[in-house]
């Protein structure tokens, strides 16, 4: 294991996280894995059991004081892997959204990831190398009617990943940035969106599989991935249909039942 590459797995304690980190585990990494839940603590012990070098870190990636003990963690290492998964989803309309809650999906899907990346970036240019893939989504591409802050953040994501990618093309480092769709994860539950079409969905997509195509685009160097068939179709669909009409769309799948718009 001494030439393990080192992988750095945010909001790995569940969902797609997770499911990187496996991946990460099975190509043979050593592991630093991240979440604000206990329950990373559970993944690390799991993991272990199967044999791999792994480090769990309890940290609110959305505050300056969990991007500190993240990288106090990582220290003076080479990070090979980042992959910075860690994100926060709200549903129901912008207007009945609390600032508090508003605040939490911006700080954690924005300010920290920004931070998170500006870091990486930077500890990766003083080697010249490196892999980097970003959890964004195919919802930054669309007006997201009772899920407006959350797409817009994504559509930040989606972005950002994009521009960091062609700042460092002069180097051996690559961004990938991975955009699934509804994928089965306990997402919906903590956004409050189990009483929405989209949070009733049977038909979502394995998270296993949104992690292997992500991390194999990322060890290919790709630029970005959209997972599952449906989210291609609908990615190029998003890129023709007026905005006005996507909000209509977005609103049918995730507005609360018994909503009537009175906000």
């Amino acid at each position: 294991m001494t030439d393990a590459k080192l992988a750095v797995i945010t909001g790995a304690s569940s969902g797609i996280g997770l499911e990187l980190a496996r991946c990460a585990v099975a190509d043979g990494c050593e592991i630093i894995i991240c979440s604000d839940e206990d329950a990373i603590h559970s993944v690390e012990q799991d993991l272990r059991t199967r044999g791999a070098k792994v480090t769990a870190v309890l940290a609110d990636l959305g505050t300056p004081e969990g991007i500190e003990e993240l990288f106090a963690v990582v220290g003076d290492r080479q990070v090979d892997y980042m992959l910075a998964n860690a994100g926060r989803g709200r549903g129901d309309a912008f207007l009945n959204q609390s600032e508090a809650d508003i605040d939490e999906v911006l700080r954690v899907n924005v300010i920290g990831t920004t931070d998170l990346l500006h870091r990486t970036v930077r500890m990766m240019r003083a080697t010249g190398e490196g892999r980097i893939l970003i959890t964004g989504s195919i919802a930054g591409w669309m007006p997201g009617s009772y899920q407006a802050v959350y797409n817009a953040t994504k559509a930040y994501v989606d972005l950002l990943s994009w521009a960091i990618r062609n700042e460092v093309n002069d180097s051996d480092i690559t961004v990938t940035c991975l955009m699934p769709g509804a994928t089965d994860t306990e997402f919906f539950e903590r956004a409050q969106m189990l009483d929405t079409p989209i949070g009733r969905d049977e038909t979502k997509d394995d998270p296993a599989m949104v992690a292997r195509e992500g991390y194999a685009a990322m060890l290919d160097g790709r630029s970005g991935i959209t997972t599952g068939f449906m989210n291609k179709v609908q990615s190029v669909l998003s890129g023709l249909i007026p905005d006005s009409i996507l909000a209509s769309r977005h609103r049918k799948m995730a507005k609360p039942d018994g909503d009537g718009q009175n906000v």
